[in-house]
């Protein structure tokens, strides 16, 4: 059985495995909406209206702006998870052995 200190090592590298995963995923949703509706997408999305705007437009003006804010509230709620569940993980292992 590995010693505390390594277990407490591999916990820190899996908590930085899983925020770099969420940190990238995030990224990617948000290099679709912003990049590939406001301007890829845009040509297919204007046949669409929304406020009597072309949905393409609305993406490129408001859109991004909201889900970029929508990714930012993501982000924090989903790292809060990630750190009770890391920090109670920590503190499991060093009330077993307190020396740790």
């Amino acid at each position: 059985m590995p010693p505390k200190s390594i277990k407490i090592k591999q916990s820190l590298q899996r908590y930085w495995r899983h925020n770099i995963r969420i940190t990238i995923a995030l990224l990617f949703v948000w290099a679709i909406v912003g990049l590939g509706c406001g301007i890829l997408f845009a040509d297919f999305l204007n046949e669409f209206k929304v406020s009597g705007y072309p949905l393409g437009f609305w993406f490129a003006q408001q859109g991004a702006i909201i889900f970029f804010v929508l990714i930012i509230l993501i982000y924090a709620v989903l790292l809060n998870s990630l750190d009770d569940r890391h920090s109670r993980e920590i503190q499991d292992l060093t009330e077993r052995d307190p020396e740790v």
